[in-house]
C-alpha cells in the first residue's frame, strides 16, 4: 500500500454495489484510501462474499445477536478500532446508528444517499421524486450526523428525470451516478480536501476548473489534478 493512504472501513447491509466501486477505486495505488475491511449487520449479505473474493477482510456482526442497538454499535466500533479505520463509509447500511457512535466518528464517517439532499430524505426516494414531478434527481455524499440524511453535503451528482421514467429506470440511472460519485467524494475526504468544520463541509485544494459537459453533473466537479478526471468523464447519464 502507498504510504499515507487513509484506512477505510465500509459498513453494508446487502449487495454492496457502492462498496464494490470503492474497492475498485482503491485498487489504484494512487488513490488516497485503502479498504481496511467490510462489516455487515446482516450475516448473509452478498457484499461480504464480493469483499472476501477481493481479498478484503469481511465480517458479519448481526444486529439480532445483541440485546440493544447500543451494544451492537459498540461491537461495530470495537471492530473498527481493530481495523485501524480512519474513515467509515456507509454503503447501503440500513440501520440507524446510535448518537454516541455517530458522535465518536463525526467528521470521519460518510454516507451516500440516492437523492439530491435536502430533498427526499429517508426511503423510497425514486418513487417520491417521480410523484413530485421533479426534472432533476441524483445522489449525495454527506458527512453523517445524528440527523438522518441531514449531515453536511460533500458532493452531489445530478441525473435527468426523463418523460415516462419508471421507478426502476430512474433508480438505475441514479445508481450509475452513485458509483462515480462515491469514490470521488471519499477521495476528497481522504486527501483532506473535504472536511467537516462547525457543522459545515469545507472544500479546499480542488484546483482549476475546465469546462466539460460531464463535469457539470458533479458538485464539486472533479477538477483536482490528483483526481482521475478522465475516468469520471466516462460517466454519461
Amino acid at each position: 500500500m502507498t504510504e499515507g493512504r487513509k484506512r477505510v472501513a465500509i459498513l453494508i447491509s446487502g449487495r454492496g454495489t457502492n462498496m464494490a466501486r470503492l474497492i475498485e477505486a482503491a485498487e489504484d495505488p494512487n488513490y488516497p484510501a485503502e479498504i481496511a475491511g467490510v462489516i455487515s449487520d446482516v450475516a448473509d449479505a452478498p457484499g461480504l462474499v464480493y469483499a472476501a473474493d477481493k481479498g478484503i477482510g469481511a465480517a458479519a456482526i448481526p444486529r439480532d445477536a445483541f440485546a440493544s442497538r447500543q451494544a451492537h454499535d459498540d461491537a461495530i466500533d470495537a471492530a473498527l478500532q481493530v481495523l485501524g479505520a480512519d474513515i467509515v463509509c456507509l454503503a447501503g447500511y440500513m440501520r440507524i446508528l446510535t448518537a454516541s457512535f455517530v458522535e465518536s466518528w463525526q467528521g470521519r464517517m460518510i454516507n451516500i444517499h440516492p437523492a439530491l439532499l435536502p430533498s427526499f430524505k429517508g426511503l423510497d426516494t425514486h418513487r417520491r421524486a417521480l410523484e413530485a414531478g421533479v426534472r432533476i434527481h441524483g445522489c449525495t455524499v454527506h458527512f453523517v450526523t445524528a440527523e438522518m440524511d441531514g449531515g453536511p453535503i460533500i458532493a452531489q451528482s445530478a441525473v435527468p428525470v426523463l418523460p415516462n421514467d419508471s421507478e426502476a429506470e430512474l433508480a438505475a440511472r441514479v445508481l450509475k451516478a452513485e458509483h462515480e460519485l462515491y469514490p470521488l467524494a471519499l477521495g476528497l475526504v481522504a486527501e483532506g480536501k473535504a472536511t467537516m468544520e462547525n457543522g459545515r463541509t469545507v472544500l479546499s485544494g480542488l484546483g482549476a476548473s475546465p469546462r466539460d459537459g460531464n463535469a457539470r453533473l458533479f458538485s464539486p466537479a472533479p477538477w483536482s489534478e490528483e483526481l482521475d478526471f478522465e475516468a469520471l468523464a466516462r460517466f454519461t447519464p
